[in-house]
C-alpha cells in the first residue's frame, strides 16, 4: 500500500511538472521594441503586469530601442517583431519604396505625450514667453518635434525664427542635456518631466498633448509580411492590449501605478500617480486599438505643416484596422 502511494506521488509530481513545462513551451515569444520607456505607455505595462499577454499565449520580450530611427531600424532588420513608435515612421519607410511596408495595426496613445518644461519657475505662463529663448527640441522629423512645432505655430511662434532651436542632441540624451544647463525650455516625456520638477531642475508649464488634440501618436506596427505570416499572433497581441486599455480606462491612477510600478523602480509612487492622472485627464491613453482615418489625416497635416510629409498616403495603405476590430469584437 505504502509503495503504491509513493509511486502515485511520483507520478503526480512528474505529471504536473510536465504539464507546467508544456504550458510554458506553448507561449510564443514576441520581441517588442518601445521607442522610449515612459508611463505614457501604461497600458502596455499593464498588459504585461496583469498577465494578459500570457493569457493570450504570448511571451513578450520588451526592449527600449531609444528613438524612432533606431526603433525602425530594429524592426526592418528583424531585430524585433513589433515596434511601438510614432506612426510617421511608417510613412517615411513607405516613401523609400519599401517592398515589405510597415503597417500600423494597433494604436496605444492618441495625444502628444510631451510637456513643456521651463528652467525657471513661471507664475503666469504664456506661450509668447518662449520668444528669444533657447529651446531644446526633439529630433527633426520625429513626432514630438513636429507636434511641438505645430503647437508653437498655433500660438504665433515661428520655431526657426523666434527661438534658438537646438535639435542636434540624441533623443536619449535630451533630458540630461537640459539637466546639465542646456536650454531655457525643453520638451520632455513623463515621468522625466515630473521628476525634474520634484528635484527642482525644471517646472512643467504646459502640455503639448492638451494643445494638439487627437493623433495616432504611438502605435504598434509590424512589417506586412509578419502580419500575414503571423496573423494569429498579431490578433492575440492586440486582444491583450485592448484588455489592458479597458482596464486602464476603468481604474484609478493609484491602481494603475501599483501595477506599473515594477517597470519604474526608480520612480517614486507619488510621481507615478501624478503622471498617470495627468495623462488620463487629457485622454492620452487610447481606449481601444483602432487607428481611424480622421486621426491618420491629422497626423499627415502635422507632418505637412512641418515640411516633413514626403507624400500623402491613404489610410488603408498603411493602416490595418481589421486586426483591432476583431480584437474588440466588431
Amino acid at each position: 500500500m505504502r509503495k503504491s502511494l509513493i509511486l502515485l506521488t511520483i507520478f503526480l509530481i512528474a505529471f504536473f511538472s510536465f504539464a507546467g513545462c508544456t504550458q510554458k513551451e506553448k507561449l510564443e515569444k514576441v520581441r517588442v521594441g518601445e521607442v522610449t520607456h515612459s508611463l505614457f505607455y501604461a497600458p502596455l505595462y499593464v498588459a504585461i503586469g496583469k498577465g494578459y499577454f500570457k493569457e493570450a499565449g504570448l511571451d513578450v520580450d520588451l526592449q527600449t530601442t531609444a528613438g524612432g530611427d533606431k526603433t525602425m531600424t530594429a524592426l526592418l532588420s528583424n531585430g524585433i517583431d513589433i515596434a511601438l513608435v510614432g506612426s510617421e515612421t511608417t510613412i517615411y519607410v513607405h516613401s523609400q519604396g519599401a517592398k515589405d511596408p510597415v503597417i500600423n495595426f494597433a494604436q496605444l496613445t492618441q495625444t502628444d505625450g510631451t510637456f513643456l518644461v521651463s528652467r525657471k519657475k513661471v507664475d503666469s505662463f504664456s506661450w509668447r514667453d518662449l520668444e528669444g529663448t533657447t529651446f531644446l527640441g526633439q529630433r527633426k522629423g520625429g513626432m514630438p518635434q513636429m507636434a511641438g512645432e505645430f503647437v508653437l505655430k498655433k500660438h504665433g511662434i515661428d520655431p526657426q525664427k523666434d527661438l534658438n532651436l537646438i535639435q542636434s542632441i540624441e533623443f536619449a540624451n535630451i533630458a540630461n542635456a537640459f539637466a546639465s544647463g542646456t536650454g531655457d525650455y525643453v520638451q520632455l516625456f513623463e515621468p522625466t518631466a515630473s521628476i525634474f520638477e520634484k528635484e527642482g531642475k525644471g517646472h512643467i508649464v504646459a502640455s503639448f498633448g492638451a494643445e494638439l488634440g487627437k493623433v495616432p501618436y504611438t502605435t504598434f506596427m509590424a512589417k506586412e509580411s509578419f502580419l500575414k505570416k503571423d496573423a494569429k499572433t498579431a490578433e492575440a497581441f492586440t486582444k491583450a492590449i485592448y484588455k489592458a486599455q479597458q482596464w486602464v480606462d476603468t481604474h484609478s491612477p493609484a491602481e494603475i501605478a501599483k501595477v506599473t510600478a515594477p517597470f519604474f523602480k526608480d520612480t517614486p509612487s507619488d510621481i507615478m500617480v501624478k503622471v498617470i492622472e495627468r495623462y488620463k485627464n487629457q485622454n492620452s491613453y487610447a481606449t481601444n486599438p483602432i487607428l481611424d482615418e480622421e486621426e491618420w489625416n491629422n497626423l499627415q497635416s502635422i507632418m505637412k505643416e512641418a515640411g516633413e510629409l514626403p507624400k500623402q498616403v491613404p489610410h488603408a495603405e498603411l493602416v490595418n484596422t481589421k486586426i483591432a476590430e476583431k480584437a474588440i469584437g466588431q
